[in-house]
């Protein structure tokens, strides 16, 4: 799809910190987390919703998603995540994206106002991508 920058990261056009992908679907941290570790899982081909992802794909899709909501949390020291999906109203790109952020008792976090920050250096994102994906291969190899 022309122009849009999901696509242009699963291509490797676009610059992003990869935290996972498989045949699927691709994991990148989010520019502007609301906490570190906060990543988006898109799928490689491009699908605007949820309701347009074909049936095929929605079990290796969120097997992905499952996989990052055990992965992030441990490799954030955090003891939990949230998992959401925008489809449309909300969602900043049309290319279905699925957020998984770290979270902990009394992070801030109030109903769906959610302050953004920026990682405080390209150092910082990639240590936090080199977390998660240390994360990810544990977790693929333990089964």
């Amino acid at each position: 799809m022309a122009e849009c920058p999901f696509c242009e990261i699963v291509a490797g056009e676009a610059a992003a910190e990869i935290v996972f992908e498989d045949e699927t679907s691709v994991a990148f941290l989010d520019l502007r987390p609301l906490f570190p570790g906060h990543s988006l899982l898109v799928p490689r081909a491009h699908h605007e919703t949820l309701a347009d992802l074909p049936a095929a794909l929605v079990e290796p899709y969120f097997a992905g998603a499952q996989l990052l909501s055990r992965a992030i949390p441990e490799a954030m020291g955090a003891q939990g995540s949230f998992v959401a999906i925008n489809n449309v109203v909300s969602q900043s790109v049309p290319h279905l994206h699925t957020h998984v952020v770290p979270r902990v008792r009394k992070d801030g976090l109030r109903g769906f106002f959610w302050p953004r920050s920026r990682y405080s250096g390209d150092h910082h994102a990639a240590e936090t991508a080199a977390a998660v994906r240390a994360a990810v291969a544990r977790l693929t190899a333990s089964g």
